[in-house]
């Protein structure tokens, strides 16, 4: 009883509020918006305040609204506050609510036939999240109208991202953000090969920033500074605001940062606020709405004037407008505008009270009618212009890319770089004009460590910076040129590269740029992916591979290099065959002796056959004539084989002299891999040691060859072989046996540039890496150096800078590992030094026996006759004479008269002789004597008298005298 006296209760105030408000007007419209939002109950109130002033859309009707709050997160209370605006006779229903109340709220629009204009509102200004609403079945009619467009953020995000070519950031949100929304960004950044981390960003920054200060080590806090570098917000521009703050102050981030913030709702006020905050580049994203730039057409909208603090955009109240107020203004207008039109058709559909709680209530039969009415029509208001599809949504959405340029200074300024919209798309450039071709202003503090030819000292005066030189430096000149910026550079204080510490932390070159000392780092760097984990590179400039220096095999000073065409054993062949030879030649002539000719002064003897024999082989003829056959058959012979032996000797002599046929063994890698017995090395914990130790460990990229290089290399932990610095290798090769294991690039430098030309190198043929600039991580100026690069390597201006420290016409044989002479070069006197030797060597020996020849003679010379002697006649020589003469001996004359007969008178300048006959109890051959006198008979001739006394070793033989 009490249950219904309840119910009529309620149903009497209801038939009171509801002849109420037919007294006023048959307009109705209810809203209802969640508790927090009392803005849009403002703008909302505003909107119908002035409709119902505007005589033109309604004529004389006005219309009437209720209003209720409700909690967001409360799906039931949403319900109940529709129900009993329904029960009041509404028209259309407007709600600006949350997605978890707006899916309660499209079931009972859709059961009730009332038009449903939803507007989402999303949870203290976070960016939006697209709303799962309820599915409905076939054939049934959506009653529930989007107001707001769809959610684009997935794809303006991810276009802004392609732009600036990341391939490396995090993404933070905060706690009121739904990370589902972006759930299709994520899918498509990993198909991409996108690196992208998440943080969330808790209520309380101040407690997260410093537990992560707490909770981190130093490499890890340093690492979590690069990471900051690239980032991208999806909050809500408060939380925005205070996390910037937040970073800014502990110094997690630089000026080279660069964050991307997008969010729908982003107000120009919040917009000069977080330019303030932040440093770096900094680039917005949110919604726009294109209006005239006549205030006069913003503010009057076809039959309709909106207000003027809502129209204007220098009014402080039109600037704090927020999105879903602007919505809800068009809402209300565009509903103004249906039921004029309805008015106008004369097909108004008059309803009475509907209850949500009976299962037998009706629809309201106009509701079909008035939601065609509004998808119809569209209506221009403060969003530009406001209209639905077929299927209830609103396809007009515009964003607007807005960034601010690299720099310290906050309060830069902000400017527009592009737009997008679903149909166009990226509608600019997002490329930063001012960075990329006009970086005047910049200054780079440049990292570098020596190596040739890559960065090299030119010039050192005291007191004035120190002047470098070298290909690394010509490339960033050539980009400096181009692109405006100036640059520090300084050594890196250990020059080293740098390499990863057992306590997680850099040192070298490296180390510099991870702690933020130097802005670029410039060398013979090589990018590796532990380098590309800390910091970023540009693209390669130059190719890279592993090579080794040797030492070229030297010529040797020989002074007896004329002796080099034959071998030692050769050498004694040719020696024993002409020994051989003259023996056999004494023989032949010894069994059957030549006849010599009357008055020859030659004869056959061993010493003279030896002697003639050597002068046929070297070419200089003979003086003993040999008259048998079968000694000139044999010299025949020995002729023919003296003459090849010269020859062959000839031509040998002269390749020995101009090429020195020595050959090394090792001519790559493998070679050097294989062999012990040169020991090789390279720079202890340098990008060579870590590429031959990876190859030769890692089960992956495990290479035979790479492991038998590093036994070598890592023989006693490494210290042996390895150097601290690549002059120090060099210098070991060049002084001693070793082989330095380094870049080809510098090697081949090195090689081509020494004065004695006593490298050579061996590289692998296939490059795997290469050089590149290195930048602390997330730089901004990465991409920019990279594509500069890449136009200086398309107009071949790379090729050229190459060949200043790489000519094709190299002095010295960089792959030959023999040290060979130059063409056209003289031969020098150590090739020669030996056959000076020998003939000094026979000048001596000459010398000696000439002594002791002299020596020979002078005791020997009292046997001799002298010329007082021979003058006093035969009774003399008789008596000087050893031997005694026969008594028989007759001397006799010349043409058989003998000595005591008259000489011819007619003719005093014949010579007469005397001939006697040696006694026979002489037993040694006598000795010939033959005199030759000539005395002139006239006495004024002053031609002396003169005697030859010849001596032979022939059998006993009378003697003559000729006087």
């Amino acid at each position: 009883m009490k249950v219904i006296s309840a119910v009529l209760l309620v149903a009497v105030f209801w038939s009171q509020e509801w002849k109420s408000a037919l007294s006023d007007s048959i307009i109705h419209i209810g809203a209802i918006f969640d508790e927090s939002a009392r803005k849009d109950d403002e703008v909302f109130r505003l909107a119908v305040a002035d409709l119902n002033l505007n005589n033109e859309i309604l004529e004389t009707e006005k219309i009437t609204i209720s209003v209720e709050f409700v909690d967001g997160n409360n799906p039931f209370q949403a319900v109940q506050e529709a129900c009993e605006l329904m029960n009041r006779g509404i028209l259309a229903l407007v709600s600006s609510i949350g997605c978890m109340s707006a899916g309660s709220l499209q079931t009972l629009a859709d059961a009730m036939h009332i038009p449903h204009l939803f507007i989402q509102r999303s949870t203290a200004g976070t960016p939006r999240s697209a709303c799962p609403l309820t599915s409905r079945l076939p054939g049934t009619d959506d009653y529930t109208l989007m107001v707001r467009p769809p959610v684009y953020l997935n794809e303006v995000i991810m276009q802004v991202v392609s732009e600036y070519s990341w391939q490396k950031f995090i993404l933070f949100y905060d706690s009121d953000f739904d990370i589902r929304g972006i759930e299709d960004f994520l899918d498509r950044t990993s198909q991409q090969g996108m690196d992208v981390s998440l943080q969330k960003v808790e209520s309380n920054i101040n407690m997260m920033i410093t537990s992560l200060f707490r909770t981190m080590r130093v490499e890890e806090l340093h690492r979590y500074r690069d990471t900051l570098r690239r980032a991208v917000l999806f909050m809500s521009p408060a939380t925005a605001k205070a996390f910037i703050t937040e970073v800014v102050e502990t110094n997690l981030v630089a000026f080279d940062c660069h964050w991307i913030l997008i969010n729908e709702e982003i107000s120009d006020y919040d917009l000069q606020e977080l330019v303030m905050k932040s440093i770096g580049r900094l680039t917005l994203v949110r919604q726009t709405f294109p209006m005239p730039q006549n205030t006069t057409q913003r503010c009057v909208k076809h039959n309709h004037r909106i207000n003027n603090s809502l129209c204007d955009p220098k009014n402080p109240r039109s600037q704090q407008l927020e999105i879903t107020n602007r919505y809800i203004y068009d809402t209300v207008l565009l509903l103004a505008n249906t039921f004029h039109r309805k008015l106008e058709d004369r097909k108004w559909h008059s309803m009475a009270s509907l209850s949500c709680i009976r299962k037998t209530s009706k629809p309201w039969q106009g509701g079909k009618s008035m939601l065609d009415t509004v998808k119809k029509f569209g209506v221009s208001g403060l969003t530009s212009f406001l209209e639905f599809t077929d299927n209830g949504t609103n396809p007009n959405i515009f964003f607007e890319i807005l960034g601010t340029n690299y720099g310290e200074d906050r309060g830069r300024g902000v400017s527009r770089l592009a737009t997008w919209d679903p149909v166009h798309g990226l509608n600019g450039t997002l490329t930063d004009r001012k960075l990329e071709n006009n970086m005047r202003g910049v200054v780079l503090r440049v990292v570098t460590v020596l190596e040739e030819p890559f960065v090299m000292v030119s010039e050192n005066v005291l007191g004035k910076p120190k002047k470098y030189q070298g290909y690394s430096i010509d490339v960033l000149d050539a980009l400096s040129n181009y692109l405006g910026f100036k640059y520090e550079i300084y050594v890196a204080p250990d020059h080293k590269y740098g390499s990863l510490q057992p306590d997680g932390q850099w040192n070298g070159l490296m180390g510099e740029l991870v702690f933020k000392r130097a802005d670029v780092g410039l060398s013979a760097l090589t990018i590796t992916p532990e380098r590309e984990s800390v910091v970023d590179f540009t693209t390669r400039y130059m190719d890279y591979s592993v090579g080794v220096l040797l030492r070229k095999a030297e010529r040797t000073v020989d002074m007896f290099a004329c002796l080099a065409p034959f071998d030692l054993s050769l050498w004694a062949c040719i020696a024993g065959t002409v020994l051989l030879i003259g023996i056999l030649v004494y023989l032949l002539n010894w069994l059957n002796p030549p006849r010599l000719p009357m008055g020859s002064v030659s004869s056959t003897t061993l010493y003279n056959s030896m002697w003639f024999v050597y002068g046929s082989f070297v070419q200089q003829g003979g003086e003993v004539p040999y008259t048998t056959l079968a000694t000139r058959m044999m010299m025949g012979f020995w002729w023919m084989f003296a003459l090849i032996v010269i020859s062959s000797y000839t031509a040998n002599l002269a390749a020995f002299l101009t090429i020195t046929r020595i050959e090394n063994s090792i001519q790559s890698l493998q070679d050097l891999s294989k062999q012990t017995e040169l020991p090789y090395g390279t720079v202890l914990d340098s990008a060579v040691y870590d590429q031959v130790r990876s190859k030769a460990m890692n089960p992956f990229e495990r290479d035979p060859m790479y492991s038998q290089m590093w036994r070598m290399i890592n023989r006693t932990g490494g210290g042996e072989n390895n150097v601290e610095e690549s002059k120090e290798g060099i210098r070991k090769v060049k002084y001693g046996r070793f082989g330095f294991v380094w870049d080809a690039a510098v090697l081949e430098y090195v090689a081509n540039n020494d004065e004695d030309c006593s490298f050579y190198t061996v590289s692998n043929t296939a490059p795997d890496r290469g050089y590149g600039i290195a930048m602390q991580h997330g730089s901004p100026y990465r991409d920019i150096f990279s594509q500069r690069i890449l136009e200086l390597q398309q107009n071949g201006d790379m090729d050229i800078l190459k060949l200043k420290w790489w000519p094709k016409d190299s002095p010295c044989d960089l792959y030959g590992s023999v040290q060979t002479r130059q063409r056209g070069n003289a031969l020098d006197i150590h090739s020669f030094a030996g056959v000076f030797c020998v003939l000094a060597a026979g000048v001596v020996l000459s010398c000696l026996i000439a002594m002791v020849e002299s020596w020979w003679s002078r005791r020997k010379g009292s046997r001799v006759p002298s010329k007082e002697t021979q003058a006093d006649g035969p009774s003399a020589r008789q008596a000087a004479d050893p031997c005694p003469h026969s008594p028989n001996e007759h001397p006799l004359g010349l043409g058989g008269q003998t000595q005591n007969q008259t000489p011819n008178t007619a003719n005093t300048n014949v010579p007469t002789a005397t001939h006697y006959q040696p006694p026979a109890c002489c037993d040694i051959p006598c000795a010939l004597i033959v005199q030759h006198s000539y005395e002139p008979t006239n006495p004024s001739e002053l031609a002396p008298k003169m005697r030859m006394t010849t001596f032979t070793t022939s059998p006993p033989t009378p003697r003559l005298y000729i006087q």
